[in-house]
């Protein structure tokens, strides 16, 4: 291992460095896993009580009926991105959402 700025050189055989980097990169990934773990659970329990209902929908559903009735007209959808004042992206998310209703 080496760090050029500092000018050091570890070749792990005359440092313990080596082996306390992976020590620390152990507890680190060990803590990550706890705090998504932590994070699952309240978002669980939000969900259980009605407070986690995710992000607010862009369009209203009549605006969101309309874009997917010009969409089967043809219009493209980068026009109808433009004109909605939302992604590509989302205007597909919207398409594929009417037709699983």
């Amino acid at each position: 291992m080496e760090f050029v700025k500092e000018q050091l050189v570890f070749t792990g055989e005359d440092s313990p460095w080596p082996t306390s980097c992976s020590v620390m990169g152990a507890f680190a990934e060990f803590e990550r896993s706890l705090i998504q773990e932590r994070q699952r659970q309240g978002i669980a329990l939000a969900k259980q009580r009605g407070a986690y209902k995710g992000r607010k929908k862009t369009l209203t559903p009549e605006r969101a009926a309309g874009l997917v009735q010009r969409a089967a007209n043809g219009i493209p959808k980068s026009a109808l991105a433009n004109d909605y004042g939302i992604s590509r992206e989302t205007v597909y998310q919207y398409l594929r959402q009417a037709q699983l209703t």
